[in-house]
């Protein structure tokens, strides 16, 4: 543009091959172009709308990979002053172990562990056996045919010397035992003795000098530590699944007399029974016995006998040859809101005596029917199967102080405690 001329600008000269004269007239007409004042402010506006459209592309897109990624770094607008929102964080970091692997639990547990194969003779009865045209042409269908049938289950060595301890339900009725360890090893077993009304059981294995695992305190678990189960499920022989604690104290399902299960989400299939259910350190807190399924397979709800209750049973076996627990003779029952409300009792926290064995402990020591069990020997009683676990561990021939509710009123008495007799003589 030449100076002076604020509407004239001056083209290269690639147009024209004349050359230059002296001043503007030697210019050629095609390289001289006139341009108005405003075309320069429309085309700066344009620049400057164009960077600022681009500036708030990027402000909007770099808010929404903040929302999305980091919420928390974004401050919280919008909370009216009426809805308080109370929240609880910890004011120091909350810092847990990790483990990478539960290899030497399993590795210290699973020698000790051992597959139960057993097997018996079963009679079976042809169904046209009771048909007296086929058994005149046909005699011999009324002979039951016998056949041999073989189980399979797990089972814990817990001492040097042999002695395996095993679910009732494993061994139940079995004329042959082997025991098949982790190493390959067979051994015949015989049964020690059994106790039916906690599924416990224990053998003596044909051995001696056999790995045998460390006993550990289920007293200790809480809900949400992590366990680890040992069996042989399906016969596929030592298999080593994992879950957590899912509860305590499970004592409703009607499977076993006395009932105080360790309940896990560890996987437990046919075949698991007896096996073992240990801790992150390989000690042994429980004896798998159960498992709830429509179908048999695992469902992610599974129980254990807590290693206390198998280690009482263990020993009374291997010192008495047979289970002792007390008895009172009662028949105990839950006090419900409406049995309360039909027997006209006062809301509390105990179990009601629905009958009485004549001539039994409770009786002798002037216990009533109605009455309502608060604690036996200092033990509360919340729950009949807790009644009758206070009950079970109270020695045969000690006095056992029981408080309880008669009438309404507050009454301490003194029971002799008698002997539980065996399933078969109640």
């Amino acid at each position: 543009m030449l100076a002076g001329s604020p509407g004239t600008e001056i083209l290269p000269n690639v147009l024209s091959n004349q050359p230059f004269g002296r001043g503007r007239a030697a210019l050629p007409r095609a390289a001289v172009r006139t341009v108005h004042p405003g075309h320069y402010t429309f085309a700066m506006l344009h620049r400057i709308w164009l960077f600022f459209a681009q500036a708030c592309t990027l402000c909007v897109a770099a808010l929404f990979v903040v929302s999305t990624l980091r919420p928390d770094l974004l401050p919280r607008q919008g909370v009216r002053p009426g809805n308080v929102i109370v929240t609880q964080e910890t004011t120091t970091p909350v810092v847990s172990a990790k483990v990478a692997s539960y290899a030497d639990a399993a590795k210290k547990a699973m020698p000790a562990v051992v597959n139960i194969v057993t097997s018996k003779d079963v009679r079976s009865r042809v169904p046209l056996a009771d048909d007296p045209l086929f058994r005149r042409y046909f005699p011999d269908l009324d002979r039951p045919a016998t056949q041999r049938q073989t189980s399979l289950g797990s089972g814990v060595i817990v001492s040097p010397e042999g002695y395996v301890i095993t679910n009732h339900h494993v061994i139940q009725g079995a004329d042959d035992i082997q025991l098949v360890l982790s190493d390959g090893r067979r051994f015949a077993a015989k049964v020690r003795g059994t106790d039916p009304e906690s599924d416990i059981a224990v053998l003596k294995a044909d051995a001696e000098n056999l790995p045998a695992i460390t006993l550990g305190h289920a007293e200790d678990l809480q809900v949400g530590d992590v366990v680890l189960a040992i069996g042989n499920p399906y016969g596929f022989g030592n298999t080593v699944t994992s879950g957590i604690v899912s509860a305590l104290g499970r004592n409703f399902l009607g499977v076993n007399r006395f009932e105080d299960f360790i309940q896990t989400d560890a996987a437990i299939n046919p075949g698991n029974s007896g096996g073992a259910l240990i801790d992150t350190a390989g000690n042994l807190i429980g004896i798998n016995s159960t498992i709830f399924s429509q179908t048999g397979a695992s469902n992610g709800i599974a129980f254990s006998i807590p290693v206390s209750l198998a280690r009482n049973v263990f020993e009374q076996i291997i010192r008495d040859g047979e289970v002792t627990r007390g008895w009172f003779g009662i028949e105990p029952a839950s006090v419900t809101p409406e049995v309360a409300k039909a027997l006209s009792l006062s809301p509390v926290d105990g179990v009601l005596i629905r009958s009485l064995q004549r001539g039994g402990p409770a009786e002798r020591a002037g216990i009533v029917v109605k009455d309502v069990f608060l604690e036996v020997g200092g033990k509360p009683t919340h729950s009949v199967p807790q009644l009758l676990s206070r009950i079970a561990e109270l020695p045969p021939g000690s006095s056992a102080k029981v408080k309880l509710v008669r009438d309404g009123k507050a009454v301490d008495v003194d029971i002799v405690v008698g002997k539980r007799p065996k399933p078969a003589e109640q």
